[in-house]
């Protein structure tokens, strides 16, 4: 994390006039940070940049991707108590949700490997302004695919720049662009994935099709000697609970922005064990 961000956030949270911290004695303490539930854990090097930048010194045994199981402890701390309390909600705060989008992808991933070892689970930019890098990481951290992280990574041809300009039309400004980035192209029927296919699109992203429909897409794909040559990536309304429909598929990549934007926070605690008198 760059000083820039670690100084933002710190005055977000603490503000111009902190109260809270400030009444309690400055002396060296030492506290753990410890998982509540079990988890795939994701932002250590988030939480320990703020632990730098406190001056606490921080020992663990963890990366992010590890499994974690509950009563683990994360981190041990050692420093000023009011550095401490004020590293501890932001330091939490990083640990719980990007551990919790970490958690998600990787049951995720494990539920498409039962039926898939090629098939990448991938999230998309569906994510909170301002911490859509970290968020992204912890989705590599959970097993997942990052995907684009802006605008600038890929030429991603969707349903709007399609009724402005039609297929054709767009895949040939995209390859104006440049001859380094790979060209994306967003369709609703299998002629269409055919279409882009056979204008040298890289990948053909399957928007809100049903399992059985991008099953005959894939055929009809192999059937016009396509298949081969291109991505394909299924995408749109896709969730855990019917992840499995998609998986047996076939297709090369599943992208859900749910892996961000409906992952829950995993339970994680700083707890004071010792302060000198």
């Amino acid at each position: 994390m760059l000083i820039r961000e670690v100084e933002s956030f710190i005055e977000e949270d603490l503000g111009y006039d902190d109260v809270s911290c400030t009444i309690v004695p400055d002396r060296p303490a030492e506290a753990i940070i410890f998982t509540k539930e079990d988890c795939t854990v994701a932002g250590i090097s988030e939480a320990a940049s703020i632990f730098i930048y406190f001056g606490i010194q921080a020992e663990t045994d963890f990366k992010d991707g590890d499994r974690l199981s509950k009563g683990d402890t994360i981190f041990r701390l050692r420093g000023g108590a009011i550095s401490i309390l004020r590293a501890e909600r932001l330091s939490l705060n990083f640990l719980g949700h990007l551990s919790g989008i970490a958690t998600l992808t990787r049951n995720c991933v494990d539920a498409v490997r039962k039926h898939s070892e090629s098939t990448r689970v991938a999230c998309t930019r569906k994510t909170t302004p301002g911490i859509r890098k970290f968020e992204k990481l912890a989705v590599a951290a959970g097993g997942g695919d990052t995907h684009r992280f802006n605008l600038s990574d890929a030429v991603m041809i969707k349903d709007n720049h399609i009724k402005l300009m039609g297929i054709e039309t767009a895949i040939k400004a995209a390859r104006k662009s440049s001859f380094t980035r790979k060209i994306e192209v967003e369709v609703e029927s299998a002629e269409d994935a055919v279409l882009a296919a056979k204008l040298g699109a890289d990948i053909v992203m399957l928007d809100n099709m049903q399992p059985e429909v991008i099953r005959e897409t894939l055929a009809l794909l192999e059937e016009k000697g396509l298949r081969k040559s291109v991505l394909v990536e299924a995408s749109g309304g896709i969730s855990p609970a019917n992840l499995e429909g998609y998986a047996k598929t076939g297709v090369d990549v599943i992208s859900m922005g749910s892996l961000i934007h409906k992952s829950r926070w995993i339970d994680i605690s700083l707890e004071v064990i010792r302060s000198e008198n």
